[in-house]
C-alpha cells in the first residue's frame, strides 16, 4: 500500500518509517471502529485537543491555563483558530472540552468521564490508549494532519463525524 499510494514519495518518508505512519493509521481507524458501540453509549464525554494546534502559541493568544487540571481554557479569541472552532462543535454536542499540553495531563482528566475522543499525534494517540484500557473510558481517536509542537492541524470534518452528539 505504502508503495502504490507513493507514500514515502509524497511524505519523504523511507519505505519502513511510511510503513509505520500507514500501521499507526490503520491501528487507531480498527480501534475507533471496534470502540464505536461502547463509546456511543456513554453519557459523559470530554474532548482532549493538542494545545500545539492553537493558532498563536505566543501571548497572541487569550487562552488561560489552569495548572490544577492541567488545561487552557479557550477565550474565543480567533474565529479562525482550529481550537476555537473545535471547541464550538463539540460543546454544542454536550462535551466537555480541555486543551492540553501533553499525554501527561490524561490521567487527571480521565477519571471523571466514561467517553473520550481525543486528537492528537501517533505517539500521544499511543499513550492515550494505553490509559484508556487501564481506566475502562470508550475511545475515538483523530489523528493530526500536521505533526510538530506548534502549528499543528487536524481535521474539523473528521472531528466532526467521531464527535457524536450526546443523548
Amino acid at each position: 500500500m505504502v508503495e502504490k499510494f507513493r507514500i514515502g514519495e509524497i511524505t519523504g518518508l523511507n519505505i519502513s518509517d511510511a510503513l509505520k505512519v500507514v500501521e499507526d493509521l490503520i491501528d487507531v481507524y480498527v480501534k475507533n471502529l471496534s470502540e464505536k458501540e461502547n463509546f456511543l453509549r456513554t453519557s459523559k464525554r470530554t474532548l482532549l485537543l493538542p494545545h500545539c494546534s492553537r493558532k498563536f502559541m505566543d501571548n497572541k493568544c487569550q487562552a488561560r491555563f489552569d495548572p490544577e487540571v492541567p488545561s487552557y481554557y479557550c477565550a474565543h479569541c480567533s474565529s479562525d483558530c482550529l481550537i476555537h472552532q473545535a471547541i464550538t462543535l463539540a460543546e454544542k454536542r454536550g462535551y466537555d472540552v480541555y486543551v492540553i499540553a501533553g499525554g501527561s495531563c490524561i490521567p487527571k482528566i480521565l477519571k471523571n468521564y466514561e467517553g473520550i475522543v481525543g486528537v492528537a499525534c501517533c505517539e500521544e494517540m499511543k499513550l492515550g490508549t494505553d490509559h484508556l484500557k487501564s481506566m475502562n473510558v470508550a475511545g475515538q481517536g483523530v489523528f493530526l494532519t500536521k505533526n510538530g509542537c506548534a502549528n499543528t492541524r487536524f481535521n474539523l470534518d473528521s472531528l466532526e463525524k467521531i464527535c457524536e452528539p450526546l443523548n
